[in-house]
């Protein structure tokens, strides 16, 4: 398995994050500035293929995503995977080990990444004392159960063409507010497996469905995962108008 490695010095201080900029996040006030730069206490480079949080582990930390890919998942006892999400610049992870003691999923990096590091602990004072923060990790938590309402009604009433569809839409939809898409077309580092896992899949099936968007050239298939060629074919085909998204939080 990959590692981690901690680093103590900051890369990047929060006045200068390089996420903040971006359209799709929301300003900070001053004092909530200072407050989240205290409440920072690192960085962590996490290399492709570790393992970020363990179901059922104890975590001291709580992250957000600076830089690169992850998915979260569950696993049965025989070893069968359910990828429920994916995580990307800005997103939270680690949360529900904050509040609930125990993560109940796990987190895999699906390319290398840079995370900023808080002390759970310190979780208190943010609710205690900056409530427009309390009130953003809420919208957090709150938006996160509307994409997995939507990810359900897609594997629940969509057929496989239209729920394949659907996934690379909305991965490449939210990597586009993350700022991922410096380089056009959008490319997501996943697998045939990953998507497998992701919609309830076989391998074979997948193949088969992922071979009908490459005919219709919505896709592509590269060494380094999928490409999107046509953003808006995809969301016709699947019937989703997209995510609609205002400004977001960033912690």
């Amino acid at each position: 398995m990959s590692s981690q490695h901690p680093q103590s010095a900051r890369q990047y201080s929060c006045e200068k994050c390089p996420l903040r900029p971006l359209p799709a996040f929301r300003e900070f006030e001053s004092q909530e500035l200072s407050f989240v730069s205290s409440f920072k206490k690192g960085e962590l480079a996490v290399d492709k293929g570790a393992t970020v949080l363990v179901e059922g582990s104890h975590s001291a930390h709580l992250y957000t995503v600076l830089s690169g890919w992850a998915f979260r998942y569950k696993l049965l006892s025989d070893g069968r995977r359910q990828i429920l999400n994916y995580s990307m610049p800005g997103d939270l992870i680690g949360l529900q080990g904050s509040l609930m003691g125990q993560m109940q999923h796990s987190v895999e990096a699906l390319s290398p990444m840079l995370l900023c590091v808080f002390e759970r602990d310190q979780l208190h004072e943010l609710y205690r004392n900056y409530p427009g923060l309390a009130y953003d990790i809420t919208w957090m938590a709150s938006r996160e159960e509307r994409m997995l309402d939507e990810n359900l009604l897609s594997i629940g009433r969509r057929s496989a063409l239209e729920r394949t569809a659907y996934l690379v839409a909305f991965i490449s939809s939210r990597a586009r507010g993350a700022g991922l898409d410096g380089k056009r077309p959008v490319q997501i580092p996943i697998t045939q497996q990953h998507i497998a896992d992701t919609l309830g899949l076989s391998l074979v099936h997948t193949n088969k469905t992922i071979r009908k968007l490459i005919d219709r050239k919505l896709i592509a298939w590269r060494d380094g995962g999928c490409e999107i060629i046509d953003q808006d074919g995809l969301k016709d085909l699947a019937g989703w108008d997209g995510l609609g998204e205002e400004r977001r939080p960033l912690i």
